[in-house]
């Protein structure tokens, strides 16, 4: 069986998700099983035998550009003269715009886009990271994580979310439920959530939005990134206007 991801064909060795831990993989040496989950990213197993990976990184964190190389690889795109050549398509090496991290069994761990990284603090941020955390909150329908130009850290991670039905969101900062059951969200709650779900702190968003549409798709019902972002930034900047 196998995966289509980009431009990358991934082979599926095992399956991820099961407790059977009988399967051993080879590695440096040693012989090592099971696998490494990462919040908010998902695991697409190893590169099928033909396939080179590797995994450029701008700091000392293991997730980054996703290169690879073989003759799955295009010489270039069409009625491009020459191409493409930058310092990461080298040597046959060919960007697939995706980021992520490959775990110490082999297993590789999708995060996101890398034009959709926000830039915060100096730390990167890729959405579709949050977004996956956010996501497994109960409450929530629908979460798009975005990032808006902000003065202090460059951009700030706000994220629009969609209540499920009979949920509703509080935005006094002094909102506290003692009941368990209590079907209410506020910023605290969800920042919270981010922090039980281990999510770096400079990830969680700063900022939450209520969404009351549907977000904006293309025809091929991929999601209008920038088009969310524009529709962010034109409501904050009201709502400063009007403090």
């Amino acid at each position: 069986m196998t995966e289509a991801c980009s431009s990358l064909t991934f082979l599926t060795l095992y399956d991820p998700t099961s407790d059977n831990l009988s399967q051993s993989f080879h590695i440096n040496g040693e012989i090592k099983s099971g696998l490494v989950h990462q919040p908010g990213a998902v695991c697409v197993g190893k590169p099928a035998p033909h396939i080179e990976l590797k995994i450029i990184t701008e700091d000392s964190s293991r997730v980054g550009k996703i290169l690879t190389r073989g003759p799955h690889v295009m010489l270039g795109y069409w009625a491009q003269i020459s191409p493409k050549t930058s310092d990461t398509c080298d040597e046959g090496w060919f960007d697939t715009g995706d980021i992520g991290e490959i775990d110490e069994y082999g297993n590789v761990w999708l995060i996101g886009r890398s034009k959709g990284r926000i830039k915060t603090g100096g730390e990167n941020v890729y959405p579709e990271e949050v977004e996956g955390v956010l996501s497994q909150h109960i409450g929530l329908s629908s979460v798009v994580v975005v990032g808006v130009p902000d003065t202090r850290l460059t951009e700030m991670v706000v994220a629009c979310v969609q209540l499920r039905e009979n949920w509703r969101w509080v935005d006094s900062p002094s909102y506290c439920s003692a009941e368990k059951d209590n079907q209410t969200l506020t910023r605290e709650i969800l920042q919270r959530f981010c922090i039980e779900k281990h999510l770096t702190r400079f990830k969680i968003p700063k900022s939450f939005l209520i969404w009351r549409k549907q977000f904006p798709l293309t025809t091929t019902g991929k999601l209008k990134r920038d088009e969310v972002r524009r529709e962010v930034m034109s409501c904050m900047q009201f709502l400063s206007s009007n403090l």
